[in-house]
């Protein structure tokens, strides 16, 4: 049997130990694994080499993907999705393992309709596919973000000033969500929940009362504010200098952390184990700590339930 396996979308944490896990694991199953570079936009383009045990020595630790990634507009047509699954027929490849988040899943779903056999790994640092507990590289961009409050606090508490960190997170706030809880941050600006600037003005100016002097917020790139405005009315409102710390890509990068090497290193494992056992097309993730396997569109389809207890405590906290 011939697998092949791609990392797609966004880059995350983790990914490469899921790569190694798939490959390894592959081969002690006595197949043969096939690394598909750039993602989608690979596949379409024959970028196929053969991987070995030693193809993936040394990864496990390492951020980004070894096989590289993109975003493909081209796959995301009827005409691409055809010719992927001629490609695949093209090199043998009888299931492919798919590691990428919400817009990769649903191509590895479109690929999966026309008979092709697909594993999907949630690797996203979004943490905004609804059926797993947790995405891969979701911890350690959560960590990133930590250790950026740690220091830029140090840096507010010397200057008295409030700082704003933007973080990512268009349409899940899980990152300024949990950064925030675990970063002590005086208030959290998500997707989720409608922004109330006068509510963070309060709360600072309350805070300054008691001798207070800096604060930290979390704003999230979808918020619905930007920094830049957010900025200037809190500084304009509570009369203190008000700074941006942008984290951007920074969030994407770095050594992964236990749990998303765990997490990657089981479901890279999980999807190979499925493959050998003639199972098709699942989603594989996290529930109350145990890999499971998913439909993909089942999976697909799970809304996400967002965590108001975990909100509001932050405001109990921050006191």
């Amino acid at each position: 049997m011939k697998i092949g396996v791609l990392t797609s979308g966004g880059d995350a944490p983790g990914m490469n130990a899921a790569i190694r896990a798939v490959v390894r694991c592959g081969i002690d199953a006595g197949m043969e694994v096939y690394g598909i570079k750039r993602g989608f936009d690979g596949l379409l383009d024959g970028e196929i080499e053969q991987m070995s045990l030693s193809s993936v020595g040394d990864i496990l630790h390492r951020g980004g993907t070894v096989l590289k990634t993109a975003r493909s507009e081209r796959f995301s047509t009827e005409e691409g999705v055809k010719r992927a699954k001629v490609i695949l027929g093209t090199f043998g490849i009888d299931a492919l393992v798919v590691i990428g988040g919400d817009g990769s899943m649903r191509g590895a779903l479109e690929l999966s309709k026309l008979g092709v056999n697909l594993m999907c790994l949630p690797g996203t640092i979004d943490n905004d596919l609804a059926y797993t507990d947790f995405t891969i590289g979701f911890d350690t961009a959560v960590n990133t973000v930590l250790d950026a409050i740690s220091k830029v606090r140090d840096t507010s508490f010397a200057h008295e000033r409030n700082t704003i960190i933007e973080v990512m997170g268009r349409h899940c706030g899980d990152i300024a969500l949990y950064s925030g809880v675990g970063g002590g941050a005086e208030a959290v600006l998500i997707p989720e929940i409608e922004a109330d600037v006068n509510r963070i003005c309060r709360k600072i100016l309350q805070g300054a009362a008691r001798g207070k002097l800096n604060s930290i917020i979390i704003n999230a790139e979808g918020s619905g504010i930007s920094s830049d405005k957010l900025a200037k009315e809190i500084a304009a409102v509570t009369g203190r200098e008000t700074r941006i710390v942008v984290l951007s890509y920074l969030q994407r990068g770095g050594v992964p952390t236990l749990d998303d090497r765990l997490l990657a290193s089981q479901s890279g494992a999980k999807a190979v184990e499925l493959i050998k056992t003639g199972i098709r097309n699942k989603a594989i993730g996290t529930v109350s700590g145990k890999i499971q396997a998913f439909e993909i569109e089942g999976a697909l389809n799970e809304k996400c339930e967002f965590n108001h207890e975990l909100y509001e405590l932050i405001d109990v906290l921050s006191k």
